[in-house]
């Protein structure tokens, strides 16, 4: 069986950003032309997240789905803002194939089960932003990481697997984009305990951080973003093609990736393979 690999872009007005920790995000350029550039180089799948969907309630990135799906062909999956099952079918018919829920279905858990009724399993993922605590449990969040909610992680996970969910994202707040690797002991604990298909995102930093939640965390998936996007930056020339919705001084100036190691990927699905891990090269 195929572990995928999967570009997670996360989206603020027409730009694509990206944050540590999910604050401070920066303008990295348009997220179309990120994604038709991984799409080229073989990426198993995409996501698309509306991250202050849900801060400003509104679904603004519909235009951005539909110019994504008339060139790319591979699945698609939409999350950011999706409170009805009105919202869930507008996005599906701008042309996404799955949908990714979080905040509404925390405040209402039934809102997974008549989704995937309405919808089918296969449709419906639920993305879940884990916190560490300090007594060792890990809380979800919601909001883009900015609501505590009182509900323990794991007893969560087994929850939305049971009301008919397709996927599991889990993210960790913790470790994303510091680049210094998936929370694998989260990633793993989720793996176990459910049997539908887990997405590790948050934290990869460079191509072994992939290899190892997909071993040793256990992930059907990884979603990656900071290694994929600094690969690709190169190729955003000057800043007059920007709509200035967002911190954009991080490409005015010299760019530093931290503990970063920029891959595209094709150079990222090789050393899985040369990690004996089977993808779709």
């Amino acid at each position: 069986m195929h572990q995928r690999v999967i570009a997670k872009l996360d989206i603020k007005g027409p730009n694509l950003v990206k944050g540590i920790n999910l604050e401070g995000l920066r303008v990295l350029g348009k997220p179309e032309e990120f994604s038709r550039d991984y799409y080229e180089q073989g990426i198993d799948e995409l996501i698309y997240m509306d991250v202050v969907a849900s801060l400003y309630g509104r679904n603004s990135i519909h235009d951005l789905i539909s110019r994504t799906a008339k060139n790319i062909f591979i699945p698609l999956t939409v999350g950011g803002g999706l409170r009805s099952l009105d919202d869930i079918r507008e996005v599906l018919r701008a042309g996404a194939d799955k949908v990714s829920l979080n905040t509404a279905a925390v405040k209402d858990p039934n809102f997974i089960k008549e989704a995937a009724r309405y919808f089918g399993s296969s449709t419906i993922v639920v993305t879940i932003e884990a916190i560490k605590q300090p007594d060792g449990s890990y809380e979800v969040f919601v909001d883009n990481g900015r609501e505590e909610t009182g509900v323990e992680v794991l007893s969560w996970a087994k929850q939305v697997a049971e009301l008919g969910a397709g996927e599991i994202v889990i993210m960790s707040v913790d470790q994303e984009g510091t680049g210094a690797g998936y929370d694998i002991e989260l990633t793993r604990a989720v793996a176990s305990l459910v049997d539908i298909p887990v997405i590790a995102a948050g934290g990869a930093g460079n191509s072994a951080h992939v290899a190892d939640v997909l071993t040793d965390g256990q992930a059907d998936a990884a979603a990656i973003a900071s290694v994929f996007h600094y690969g690709h930056i190169h190729k955003v020339e000057g800043m007059g093609h920007l709509d200035q919705e967002g911190n954009v001084e991080f490409l005015k100036r010299k760019r530093s990736h931290g503990k970063i190691e920029p891959s595209s990927v094709v150079e990222l699905k090789e050393h899985l393979v040369e990690r004996g891990i089977h993808c779709r090269i």
